[in-house]
């Protein structure tokens, strides 16, 4: 799973159904499922399948700003649905010529208050990125946004083992250069063992579920115009995205 994805051009059909609870989307080959949500309190989530078995179960979405929460009192008002075929080559990578098939889909959710974002996906035979895309809010007239938590997370069932590493405290190690992403891995640990340094993890983290799959949670496409994260300390067989500590490198991490 990733929370930043690099724009591909799409053809986009749109799904009428204001007010609509439920979206879904699969794989070109069918085998890959994701559903899109909203629960109790409008809380949106999202849930993954493969071949039919669960990855996912239902898990967080949305995020709390300094103009609005995106957490809960939501709801799906606009599906879009589109197609990728992309093909190009490399000469730096293992593999020269690349294509790409994929399906996407554009998933609109509001507030009581007409606050709005949408949440983007991009959906491969083994592969899904979502990211949040942040229109202007009020009516135009906020200029910009301060993100202070991401709900964003990973519900595995709980026969799920990991293997992850840790994030060290800050402003620790060689020339104080921690956290520099080189703890070890604890290999298939139990999905509700607590992180070593108590930060969470680094990603990419890797996800054993049973006789389900596997599943590879990592970030891409993270430019200057963003921080780049983590994941926090499981609970409740959830994982959720988790923003730098305040900290790192010498306070900056605020």
């Amino acid at each position: 799973m990733i929370n930043r994805f690099i724009t591909l051009t799409l053809l986009c059909a749109a799904i009428s159904g204001v007010a609509q609870q439920t979206a879904k989307i699969t794989s070109p080959d069918g085998k890959l499922a994701v559903e899109v949500s909203t629960v109790s309190e409008g809380k949106p989530v999202f849930a993954v399948t493969y071949n039919g078995k669960n990855i996912l179960e239902p898990s967080p979405l949305g995020f709390k700003s300094d103009v609005g929460d995106f957490t809960k009192n939501m709801a799906i008002t606009t599906v879009k649905h589109g197609v990728v075929n992309k093909s190009y080559h490399q000469d730096r990578i293992k593999k020269s010529h690349i294509n790409i098939e994929a399906n996407t889909m554009t998933v609109g959710l509001a507030n009581p208050d007409s606050e709005n974002i949408s949440i983007e996906w991009f959906i491969k035979n083994n592969d899904i990125a979502f990211r949040y895309l942040i229109p202007k809010q009020k009516n135009g007239e906020t200029g910009c946004m301060v993100i202070t938590e991401e709900a964003t997370g990973f519900h595995f069932p709980d026969f799920t083992t990991t293997f992850i590493t840790p994030q060290s405290d800050a402003m620790i190690g060689w020339k104080r250069t921690k956290p520099s992403y080189e703890e070890e891995y604890a290999a298939d640990a139990p999905l509700n063992a607590p992180s070593k340094y108590g930060h969470g993890y680094t990603f990419p983290a890797l996800f054993h579920v049973g006789d389900n799959g596997w599943a590879l949670i990592s970030e891409t496409g993270v430019d200057g115009g963003f921080c780049g994260s983590r994941l926090s300390d499981v609970n409740n067989g959830t994982y959720t995205v988790a923003y730098p500590m305040p900290e790192e490198n010498n306070g900056n991490g605020s």
